[in-house]
């Protein structure tokens, strides 16, 4: 068992999607022709945030996380992804910012979390996402996408990133972290109080969000 399982504490539950449920047609996404952008490499039939269900933004229930690369030198990347509710965080080893790796690896890592978490993911513009209809039809979760240049639109990630730079400085090479050490700087990240979360730590409040 890797450090992500360890810092999840229980993997029981299974989420049902109560409000696609009642949706009239029962369909997993909705296409806006005001956010399909373009080909080649480009994201094509990205869903806005602006689509995004009431019941994430208010935070009611766990599994809906936002995601980003933070960028090193010698074009060297990590992902990052955070649960909006809880701020749990999962670090992602990704080879190059290729939709491919990006992706892939994104699945490898999510696909370990339990079934309730795994809702949505709010990614910003970049095409490292492009792919996006491969991890939605990987991994079951709805994918949003932000505003160009609207990083407030994930603030709950922007917010962790800056907490994560204690770990990754700026400038720094991030090409030679394994995963396994990312679990480790992850597990440490989900046990520190947080005051927002009155300090609980991450993995306590997502073990109540549990329950």
């Amino acid at each position: 068992m890797n450090n992500l399982q360890k810092s999840l504490y229980i993997t029981r539950g299974l989420f049902n999607k109560k409000m696609r449920n009642h949706l009239r047609t029962k369909r997993k996404f909705r296409h806006s022709k005001h956010h399909k952008v373009g080909t080649g490499g480009q994201i094509v039939d990205g869903v806005s945030i602006h689509e995004r269900p009431a019941t994430i933004e208010g935070r009611s229930e766990p599994g809906h996380w936002e995601g980003d690369l933070i960028v090193g030198s010698k074009n060297s990347h990590i992902a990052t992804v955070v649960e909006r509710k809880t701020r749990f965080t999962v670090l992602v080893k990704v080879e190059s910012k290729s939709t491919q790796s990006v992706v892939s690896r994104l699945y490898e890592q999510m696909s370990q979390l339990p079934n309730s978490l795994k809702q949505s993911l709010t990614w910003d513009r970049g095409t490292e996402l492009a792919s996006h209809k491969n991890f939605s039809l990987a991994t079951g979760m709805d994918v949003y996408f932000c505003d160009p240049s609207s990083p407030w639109q994930r603030g709950t990630n922007e917010n962790t990133s800056g907490l994560l730079r204690q770990y990754f400085p700026k400038r720094s090479c991030l090409s030679g972290y394994s995963q396994h050490e990312l679990d480790n700087t992850a597990l440490e990240l989900n046990s520190r109080p947080r005051k927002i979360l009155k300090f609980l730590t991450p993995a306590e409040k997502l073990e109540r969000a549990l329950q």
